[in-house]
This record gives structure tokens, C-alpha cells and sequence, in this order.
């Protein structure tokens, strides 16, 4: 079965840092930086992070405590321009490869390690708008995430 998605240049390291940066602007906000510092430290996680990781990597960095109430107000305002994404069912965040594209984004969370890979896939996520839609519901922001276990995991077992 063929699945419809897109692909994206995905820029890394400085050039996401620059990417996320002209997103932010572009939305009428500034790159302070405390929001550069966060937006570095969500980037540099290999895994879904959470306010307090990212509050303590910040912290490390700038030798200084930062709180992780001023990271939560960063991180709404970072999924609101499109920076980041929030793993609702872990409670955490990932820095958004392609903050230049609005879509939806279906993610794949392994129970074992907590990895999670972010996957396109337009059919899908078109029809649970459309299914929503169908029941008199608008959809604002689906979430779509499958709980279960990586290859590397499954390997292991």
C-alpha cells in the first residue's frame, strides 16, 4: 500500500537554530536569548524532553537557574509558531525539524526507550480531520501519536 507524504530539507544544528529563528520572527515575535538558549537545548535532546530537562540543560549551560515555569511559557509559545512539538502522552517536547511547514505530524513513542520518530503521512492525517469534520467537530490541532515498541527494542526481546 503506497502512503501519500511529503518530504522536507531538514535542516540541523545552526541551520535549524536559523530556521526556528526566522519562523519565530516571521509570526511577529522576538528571538531573545532565553528562547534561543531553549530553543538549543530542545534540539540537542535525542528523545523528547520534558520543561524540567530542558530547564536543567539551560541551567548547566548558562550557570544559572533557570525555572521551569519560564520554559513551559517558551515551549507554548515555540508550538504555537510551529518551533516545536509537544508529545502529549509523555508530557514533553521535540524541536520541529521544519518549522517552515505547517502539517500535522503522527509520532511513533517507544514504551521501551522513549524514542520518538516523527513520521509525515497527508492520507492519514486528512482523514481524522475529515473523520472530525464528518461529526460536526473542527479540528484545531490532532494529535496522533502510536504508543508501542522501536525496532532496536524489539530486537532486543
Amino acid at each position: 500500500m503506497a502512503t501519500h507524504s511529503h518530504s522536507h530539507h531538514e535542516p540541523q544544528g545552526a541551520d535549524l537554530n536559523v530556521a526556528a529563528q526566522a519562523t519565530l520572527e516571521k509570526s511577529g515575535e522576538q528571538w531573545t536569548t532565553m528562547r534561543a538558549s531553549v530553543f538549543s537545548a530542545l534540539a540537542g535532546f535525542d528523545k523528547p524532553a520534558s520543561a524540567y530537562d530542558i530547564a536543567e540543560a539551560v541551567s548547566k549551560a548558562e550557570g544559572r537557574r533557570v525555572a521551569a515555569n519560564s520554559v513551559y511559557r517558551i515551549l507554548d509559545l515555540f508550538v504555537g509558531a510551529n518551533l516545536a512539538r509537544r508529545v502529549e502522552s509523555a508530557n514533553a517536547y521535540v524541536a520541529n525539524a521544519h518549522p517552515d511547514c505547517l502539517h500535522d505530524c503522527i509520532f511513533l513513542v517507544c514504551d521501551s526507550c522513549g524514542q520518538t520518530t516523527h513520521i509525515d503521512n497527508d492520507v492519514i492525517t486528512r482523514g481524522v480531520r475529515n473523520a472530525a469534520v464528518s461529526a460536526g467537530f473542527v479540528p484545531v490541532r490532532p494529535v496522533i501519536e502510536v504508543r508501542g515498541r522501536c525496532a532496536a527494542c524489539e530486537a532486543q526481546r
